[in-house]
This record gives C-alpha cells, sequence and structure tokens, in this order.
C-alpha cells in the first residue's frame, strides 16, 4: 500500500469513526436519561407506598409520647395500692410496656427523632423515681401530687418528643 491508498482509506473510515462516535455518545446519553428516569418513578412508587407507613409511624410516637406524658400517665393509671414507690413502678412498668410495644417503629423515623423519643422516656422515668424517692410522701394521692407540682413550673418531657415529630412530619409533605 502507498501512501495515496492509505489516506484514501483514512478518508472512507474518518466519516464512519466520527458517526460511531457520536451514535456511541447520543445512546449513551440517550439509555442514562432512562434510567434516570425509571429511577425517579420508581422512588415516586416506593414514596407512595412508603409515605403512609412512616406517617403511620409518627402517628403511634405520638400517641406514645402523650401517653406517657405525666399528667395522661397518671390519669390514666390508677394505683393498686397506697404505696407510692409501688405506684411509681406500676407507672414505669406502664412506660416500658408502652415503649416496648412501639419499639418497631424506629425504622421507620429519623434516628434523631428515636432519640427524642428515648430522651423523653427515660426523662419521664426519671422524674418519676426522683418523686417517689422523697420521704415525705405516705400515700399515692400525695405523690401524684408532687408529680404535678414538678410539672407545673417546666414542660413534661414528651413535650420535646411531640414537637420533634410534629416538626419532622411537616418537613415530609
Amino acid at each position: 500500500m502507498n501512501e495515496s491508498e492509505i489516506l484514501d482509506l483514512i478518508y472512507a473510515i474518518l466519516p464512519t469513526i466520527i458517526v460511531g462516535l457520536i451514535s456511541f455518545y447520543f445512546f449513551n446519553s440517550y439509555f442514562k436519561s432512562e434510567e434516570s428516569r425509571r429511577r425517579f418513578h420508581l422512588m415516586r412508587e416506593n414514596q407512595k407506598t412508603s409515605l403512609p407507613i412512616r406517617l403511620q409511624a409518627y402517628e403511634r410516637l405520638a400517641l406514645f409520647s402523650e401517653r406517657i406524658s405525666p399528667g395522661n400517665l397518671l390519669f390514666r393509671v390508677k394505683p393498686t395500692s397506697e404505696d407510692p414507690v409501688s405506684y411509681a413502678n406500676l407507672l414505669i412498668a406502664t412506660i416500658e410496656q408502652e415503649f416496648e410495644h412501639n419499639l418497631a417503629q424506629q425504622i421507620y423515623v429519623s434516628s434523631d427523632c428515636w432519640d427524642y423519643i428515648k430522651t423523653a422516656k427515660n426523662a419521664t422515668i426519671n422524674l418519676l423515681r426522683n418523686a417517689a424517692a422523697k420521704k415525705d410522701l405516705s400515700n399515692t394521692d400525695q405523690y401524684r401530687e408532687t408529680v404535678l407540682k414538678n410539672l407545673m413550673d417546666k414542660e413534661p418531657p414528651s413535650g420535646a418528643a411531640l414537637s420533634f415529630i410534629k416538626k419532622e412530619v411537616r418537613s415530609l409533605t
């Protein structure tokens, strides 16, 4: 092959190579955009099914927060004896039972939200224990009064968790 034949061959192949590269670029761009579009539709379909489940988890945790609020708890759980310590233990057992019942909800909420829930639970238990540790209590009515007086000065621990839940739900919708 001489130089002229090689140049003719290059001139014949060059447009084919250019068209091939342009075709590859356009097909590659097209397939990427189609894949992106499919992912978007799949994500949207998943969100249609997962959003109601997540909202239900937030609802359950909001209910949990309301149920462990000391004011609601004292009203709902009646004492079985006149001993303040046994009543406090009954209240704490009720909180633990409620918490265990809602343990699976942590899968559907953020870790910050779950931390707020655990903190509210532990703070409420500490509040109930501290009130029961006072020596001047002789019956459950005095114990209830002590717990409620502690709440008059500040918001119950579950209030912060409830506020965080509401803020997070607003960001979802």
